[in-house]
């Protein structure tokens, strides 16, 4: 196990001075974890300590093990990736698109140009979005009442589209019907699926939609950052008798386990001599999957909840199935070609399939993309980059 003094002293700096209420980090190779490390507090107004198997939520970093499974069902001829979803998905069928007159703020729904496919859901090309970084759309949501998808409800789910399918890229919720195709494809609920198929064979123990007794016990509480900087816990809990579970953001879990996930990928879709994807799945799954498009900037249309997203505005970003994907070297070290994400709350990953290295950093306040955890972050990527590089001097 590597030790990282440096970082050590970041990470217990960043809790004592409370940029951060607690952080866990674990990082890990493709043969396991060569670091792991927790400070600070569950809750910043209480004593319990942070600890390496605190459960958080982990948000969108649902994503991934969501379009996971969707690829497993690929495998099995279940689903297809270029077919129109509204053969399995019947509520996608005709699904209007919201034009906005930028002059007059008039809203109007009209017909999409196209259908939409699972790829376009897995890419964020469907034309869905997110209202929190999406003004136009979390103005017509508010005014027909229609509820944020955090809110499990199926309403949630009747948003129109705010592009046409295939046009751009736009972050928003079309993994969450990724998640209700492979309830259709596979005749399980979301949980069950996963349990069976992806938690179970990687010994995720502590990923869940639903949290049980043990999880409730290491359970973290919810920050918000105030204007003045200042973190207070708030609170906050996915629904638990959801109308639909969240394949976008449902998930509860840990850092070890989320680096199960992580390693199995590393392995070409192996852990510990069970195999969950084929090595062309995962191979396929790190591919662009978006052509000429890019990734652009997210502006926040909910301050509270998230500020401005831009990772990497520097360079051109690609997406796969379903990751962030760098298309030049980070200076933290990040390969061209690594795949990333998020959670909400500020939880982050990366995966370096070249060097076969990946992280995950937890910790659990709002708003999204909070500068000093960031930069944390970023401080935690560049250690394990430097350790690894000497490593390899060494051997």
């Amino acid at each position: 196990m590597w030790r990282l003094p440096e970082l050590q002293n970041d990470l217990r700096a960043a809790t004592q001075v409370r940029d951060v209420p607690g952080v866990v980090v674990v990082a890990s190779t493709a043969d396991g974890v060569v670091y792991e490390a927790a400070f600070g507090k569950r809750d910043v107004g209480k004593a319990d300590p942070m600890t390496i198997d605190t459960v958080f939520w982990i948000a969108s970093m649902t994503k991934a093990i969501t379009c996971a499974a969707a690829m497993q069902l690929v495998e099995r001829g279940k689903l297809e990736l270029d077919a129109p979803i509204e053969t399995l998905l019947p509520q996608l069928a005709g699904r209007p698109v919201l034009d906005v007159d930028d002059a007059t703020n008039e809203a109007r729904l009209r017909p999409s140009k196209r259908a939409i496919t699972l790829r376009h859901l897995m890419t964020h090309t469907s034309g869905f979005a997110y209202n929190m970084w999406n003004a136009k759309l979390a103005a017509f949501m508010e005014r027909s009442g229609i509820p944020g998808v955090r809110s499990c409800a199926e309403k949630a789910l009747t948003i129109p589209l705010s592009s046409d399918p295939g046009d751009r890229w736009e972050y928003g919720i079309g993994i969450d019907f990724v998640g209700k195709a492979v309830e259709a494809a596979s005749g399980k609920r979301l949980d069950s699926y996963f349990n069976d198929h992806i938690f179970a064979p990687l010994d995720m123990k502590d990923t869940t939609f639903t949290l049980g007794k043990s999880q409730r016990a290491r359970l973290v509480s919810m920050h918000a950052r105030a204007a003045d900087g200042s973190l207070a816990a708030i609170p906050f809990e996915v629904p638990q008798e959801p109308e639909f579970h969240m394949g976008g953001g449902g998930l509860y879990g840990t850092a070890r386990d989320y680096i199960c996930f992580i390693r199995m990928l590393l392995n070409g879709g192996t852990l510990d001599g069970v195999r969950v994807l084929e090595p062309q799945t995962v191979s396929l799954m790190a591919q662009n999957h978006i052509g000429e498009l890019c990734v652009t900037r997210l502006p926040s249309a909910i301050p509270e909840v998230s500020n401005d997203v831009d990772f990497y505005p520097e360079q051109e970003k690609k997406w796969g199935l379903s990751f962030l994907i760098n298309t030049r070297k980070t200076s933290e070290g990040r390969s061209a070609g690594s795949l990333a994400w998020a959670g909400l709350a500020n939880t982050y990953f990366w995966i370096d399939p070249s060097r076969k290295i990946g992280g995950v950093m937890f910790t659990q306040m709002l708003p999204f993309a909070d500068p000093k955890v960031l930069k944390l972050f970023s401080l935690f990527e560049s250690s394990v980059y430097r350790e690894l590089n000497r490593q390899k001097r060494v051997t």
